[in-house]
């Protein structure tokens, strides 16, 4: 009596778990997608791009947590020792391959520095102050968004191409705080403008980033693990007594 009530909450267990993982699908979809598209308005500030591999890899775990949904349901509900089989197994591997995430994700983390620290001055010095140049669209759009100026400070802006050729002792309108009324840009006027640098809250950008990546896929492989050992669970007990009550449909099996 004890066996089959463990074994059917075992089933029970793993039918809910099926549903969590396809929306685990959703969130690991989004997660992925949120840092592909984030990564891009950074784009500029690292060359390296396998920076993104744990983000590729995340989505198309994604992708297959739909199909072992799929799988673990009808396995679960049907009892097939194949099938059952086989969603363990995919489990196994996708269990592995969120490891590998986590461990790229923790060795790009600790590169994202470097990364920036390499390329931020040289987008610096590409500044040219149109929309239609993507170097410039990137430093506009992160010292809005992040609410600094310059790499370490405004003042950095005076070793560039961009400010020389300007000759009007001002930086970007980007700097400018948005409480601030017909700011220009001007140096001699420092309180209208953002006083940190934007490589320090880069570095913070992309690595938060990063840790999305990490903690959603330790989460949904913590999921995984519950899920295999249920599997397990009903696997074994289907071995040795194949005659115990199907979950769904109360028959019996010969």
């Amino acid at each position: 009596m004890m066996g089959q009530c463990g074994i059917t909450s075992s089933k029970t267990v793993l039918v809910f778990l099926n549903l969590i993982f396809w929306a685990a699908a959703g969130i690991l979809c989004y997660v992925g997608a949120y840092v592909f598209i984030t990564y891009d308005d950074y784009d500029h500030f690292f060359e390296d791009v396998y920076t993104l591999i744990p983000a590729v890899v995340i989505i198309a775990v994604g992708a297959l947590l739909f199909i072992i949904g799929l799988i673990g349901c009808c396995a679960t509900i049907r009892e097939s020792r194949c099938g059952l089989a086989t969603f363990v197994i995919i489990l196994m591997l996708v269990f592995v391959t969120e490891v590998v995430v986590v461990v790229l994700g923790y060795i790009y983390r600790a590169k994202v520095e470097d990364e920036v620290n390499n390329s931020i001055q040289k987008v610096y010095d590409e500044y040219n102050g149109t929309n239609t140049d993507a170097p410039s669209r990137a430093i506009d759009y992160v010292q809005r968004q992040l609410h600094c100026c310059g790499i370490a400070s405004y003042s950095d802006w005076k070793n560039t191409r961009w400010f020389k050729e300007s000759g009007n002792n001002s930086v970007p309108l980007s700097c400018c705080k948005p409480n601030v009324n017909n700011c220009t840009g001007s140096l001699s006027r420092p309180g209208d403008l953002y006083p940190e640098g934007c490589e320090v809250l880069v570095v913070k950008k992309l690595k938060e980033i990063m840790m999305y990546v990490i903690w959603a896929a330790l989460t949904f492989a913590a999921i995984q693990m519950l899920g295999m050992l249920c599997a397990c669970v009903v696997l074994c007990r289907r071995s040795r007594d194949p005659a115990y009550e199907l979950l769904m449909t109360g028959g019996t099996y010969a």
